[in-house]
C-alpha cells in the first residue's frame, strides 16, 4: 500500500429508513489493518448481506480504533426538532464518532461520504478533533476505512432493529417500501398514535400519511 496514510473513515446507517435509530461510525485503520480489512472483503455495507455483515463487525472491532453512535428514534426526534435539518444532524453525529477516535488515537485525515457541507461537520468538531483535515468524497465507500465504517454502521442498525422486533412484537420493515405503513398502523394498533415516535423518524413523509 503505497503512501498509505492512518486515518478515520466516517459512514453511517438507517438514514433513509422510517422505522428504526440513526447509527454513525468511525474507524481508524492504519496500514495493517486496511490490508487486512481490504483481504476479509470488507466493502461498502450495502454491498454485503446482513448475515456477512455481522461476522466482519467482529473483526472490524478487534483490529482497529472505532467509535458507534446510535441515535434512537426518540433521541433522534428530539436532536431533529432542535436542528430541523438532517445534515447538520449528520454532522453533529459525524463529529462525535471522529471526536470519539481521536480521544483514543492521533490521527491528522478523516473522510466521509458527500452529504452536505463539510464546514457543518467542522464547525461540530471539539477540540480533540479541531486539527484533523476533512474531507468529503462521493462514494468514499470505496476507501477500506469508509468502508468499515459502513459495516459496523449497519450492524449497529441491524441489531437495534431486532431489539425493537423483541421489544414490540412488531416487524419493522427496512427502508421506506409500502410495508413501511402496514408496519406503522399495526403499531398504532397495539400502542397508540402517541408512541409512534418510539420506533419511527417523525420527519419522514410517511409520519403525516399514517
Amino acid at each position: 500500500m503505497e503512501n498509505f496514510a492512518v486515518h478515520i473513515g466516517v459512514d453511517e446507517s438507517g438514514k433513509g429508513d422510517f422505522f428504526g435509530p440513526l447509527v454513525i461510525a468511525g474507524v481508524l485503520v492504519n496500514e495493517k489493518s486496511a490490508k487486512l480489512f481490504t483481504e476479509l472483503g470488507i466493502k461498502d455495507s450495502k454491498k454485503i448481506s446482513d448475515k456477512k455483515i455481522l461476522e466482519l463487525e467482529k473483526h472490524i472491532k478487534a483490529n482497529a480504533v472505532h467509535s458507534v453512535v446510535a441515535i434512537s428514534n426518540s433521541r433522534y426526534n428530539e436532536l431533529y426538532a432542535n436542528i430541523k435539518n438532517l445534515n447538520r444532524l449528520l454532522a453533529w453525529g459525524h463529529a462525535r464518532v471522529i471526536e470519539n477516535i481521536a480521544e483514543k488515537h492521533e490521527c491528522e485525515y478523516a473522510l466521509s461520504d458527500q452529504f452536505g457541507d463539510e464546514n457543518l461537520i467542522k464547525s461540530a468538531l471539539m477540540k480533540n478533533g479541531r486539527n484533523i483535515r476533512l474531507e468529503q468524497m462521493v462514494r468514499a465507500e470505496s476507501d477500506v476505512a469508509v468502508a468499515a465504517a459502513s459495516v459496523l454502521a449497519r450492524a449497529a442498525f441491524v441489531q437495534k432493529m431486532k431489539i425493537m422486533a423483541d421489544t414490540y412484537g412488531i416487524i419493522f420493515p427496512k427502508g421506506c417500501a409500502p410495508q413501511v405503513k402496514i408496519a406503522a398502523k399495526e403499531f398504532i394498533e397495539k400502542y397508540g398514535k402517541s408512541r409512534l415516535n418510539e420506533v419511527c423518524k417523525t420527519h419522514f413523509k410517511t409520519f403525516n400519511e399514517v
